[in-house]
């Protein structure tokens, strides 16, 4: 199976089980997605669909008991756990539900501390960092701690800190929830700019029904299986 250039990922039969015998949970089962590079793509569907599963799949955080799964042209279903680690520190950013900042830690702090963990160049994650910030609309208030910031800032801090190493692939678990509507439109607005202007592919899931307005392309999850796609 070759990765078309247009596309970010690929998958093909994916899917997860979790447990044996009879007490095996199939959570997703022969999921294929073609991805496209450059675009904002949302996982729709009910709690238990099977949503997470597939976001940690696709961010190298889990291995699918069944299938292919490419991103990049690399095929990570057949790397080691320290290639995929590689993959995932490099190429790809994480963000969740709960923002998971550092509480004594600035929001500029957050950004570097992660950089560091990444082996980013040392000159360079100043620049990085505050470029990030910047990008989010937050270089002004890179001093805060996160106490010190709103719900929404705070999840800009959290965006700045998964872009700062310049992705290829942002991938986003529900990063409106604990967000009001007005704060989690203007969310959804800056992963638009992020694509438009960055380049930067966008998986995200929700259930918004206004998020999935802006998106370029809707994926609905049933009982673990893509069953519809917009």
């Amino acid at each position: 199976m070759e990765l078309h250039e247009a596309n970010i990922i690929r998958t093909q039969g994916l899917a997860r089980t979790f447990g044996r015998g009879t007490g095996a949970v199939r959570v997703l089962s022969g999921v294929d997605l073609d991805i496209a590079a450059g675009k904002l793509i949302a996982l729709k569907g009910r709690s238990g669909s099977g949503k997470t599963t597939l976001i940690n799949l696709l961010g190298a955080l889990d291995r699918p008991t069944e299938g292919k799964l490419l991103f990049d042209g690399a095929d990570l279903t057949s790397m080691t756990d320290r290639e995929r680690d590689q993959v995932r520190r490099t190429k790809m950013g994480l963000i969740f539900q709960s923002f998971a900042l550092f509480p004594l830690m600035s929001a500029y702090e957050n950004v570097e501390f992660v950089l560091r963990i990444s082996d980013y160049p040392a000159k360079e994650r100043k620049e990085a960092a505050i470029g990030a910030l910047e990008q989010v609309g937050l270089k002004s208030r890179m001093h805060h701690r996160p106490f010190e910031l709103s719900g929404g800032e705070q999840q800009r801090t959290a965006i700045a800190r998964a872009i700062a190493h310049k992705p290829k692939l942002l991938l986003a678990d529900e990063p409106t929830a604990e967000l009001d509507s007005k704060t989690g439109l203007h969310i959804i607005k800056l992963f638009r700019d992020l694509v438009s202007i960055h380049g930067i592919s966008i998986v995200l899931t929700t259930h918004d029904p206004a998020i999935m307005e802006i998106v370029d392309q809707v994926y609905e999850l049933e009982d673990g299986r893509i069953v519809a796609s917009r």
